[in-house]
C-alpha cells in the first residue's frame, strides 16, 4: 500500500452502531496504512452530524441501518458539504433499492458487511483510487431482476410476478436453514455473518413471499416449489 500512504484523505469518519465492526474497520484501514489519530467514529446520527459540523471529512464508512435513522441523511448532508467526499456504504442491507438510495444520496461506493475484510478492504482502496465498487451480489440480482423483467414482458404475461420475486441464492440458503429450525443466531454462525445480516435478509424474504411469519415463509417456498 506504499503507493497509497502519501495520499490518504483524513480524516475518516465511521458511522457503525456495533463495536466488533467498528474494531474491524478499524484493522482494515490500519492495513491501508491509516492510524487511530485519523479516525473518527460514530455510533448513531446525531454523533455523526455533530462530527461533520466540527469539521471537513474526507472520507466516510457508513452504515444505513442506524439507531436514530438512516445513514441516506448522513450522505446526503456529506455530498452537500463537499461534492468530492468519499462515501463508501458497508452495510447489511442488500436490496436494490437501499443501493439506489444511497447512491442518489451521493454514494461513491456499496458493499455489504458479510464480505470478508480482504473484500472490505479491497472495496475501500477502490474508492481511494477513483473508482466506484458495487457489491458484486446486489449487481447480479439488478441484472437478475432486469433479464426477468424482460423475459415477462416478452411472454406478454403482467401478472406473473414469480420470475421477478424469486429468493436469491443466499435468501434460499438461508429460508432452508429456518425450516430446520434454527434461530437467526444460529443462521448467523453457521454462515459467519452478523445476526442482523440474517435478520436483513429474513426480512426480504417475507417481503417478496408476502408472509409475516417464518413458519409461512417456509410453507410458501414449498408450495412455489422454492424449498
Amino acid at each position: 500500500m506504499s503507493g497509497l500512504e502519501t495520499i490518504l484523505p483524513v480524516p475518516v469518519l465511521i458511522v457503525e452502531d456495533e463495536d466488533l465492526i467498528q474494531e474491524r474497520l478499524r484493522k482494515i484501514l490500519a492495513e491501508l496504512g491509516y492510524d487511530n489519530d485519523g479516525l473518527i467514529f460514530a455510533k448513531n446520527l446525531k454523533e455523526a452530524f455533530l462530527h461533520i459540523e466540527q469539521q471537513h471529512i474526507s472520507l466516510a464508512l457508513v452504515d444505513l441501518g442506524l439507531p436514530d435513522g438512516n445513514g441516506i441523511e448522513l450522505i446526503e448532508k456529506l455530498r452537500a458539504q463537499d461534492s468530492s467526499a468519499l462515501i463508501l456504504v458497508i452495510s447489511a442491507w442488500s436490496t436494490q433499492e437501499s443501493l439506489f438510495s444511497a447512491i442518489k444520496a451521493g454514494a461513491t461506493g456499496y458493499v455489504l458487511k458479510e464480505r470478508d475484510d480482504a473484500e472490505v478492504l479491497l472495496s475501500i482502496r477502490s474508492i481511494l483510487r477513483g473508482g466506484a465498487p458495487i457489491d458484486p451480489f446486489i449487481a447480479q440480482e439488478i441484472l437478475k431482476q432486469i433479464s426477468a423483467s424482460v423475459i415477462t414482458r416478452s411472454k406478454g404475461d403482467k401478472s406473473s410476478d414469480s420470475e421477478v420475486a424469486l429468493l436469491t441464492n443466499r435468501e434460499t440458503e438461508i429460508l432452508d436453514l429456518v425450516a430446520q429450525g434454527m434461530s437467526n443466531k444460529e443462521i448467523a454462525e453457521q454462515l459467519f455473518v452478523s445476526k442482523y445480516t440474517v435478520e436483513s435478509h429474513i426480512k426480504h424474504i417475507y417481503r417478496k413471499l408476502s408472509v409475516t411469519k417464518r413458519t409461512k415463509a417456509v410453507s410458501t417456498a414449498r408450495s412455489l416449489g422454492i424449498l
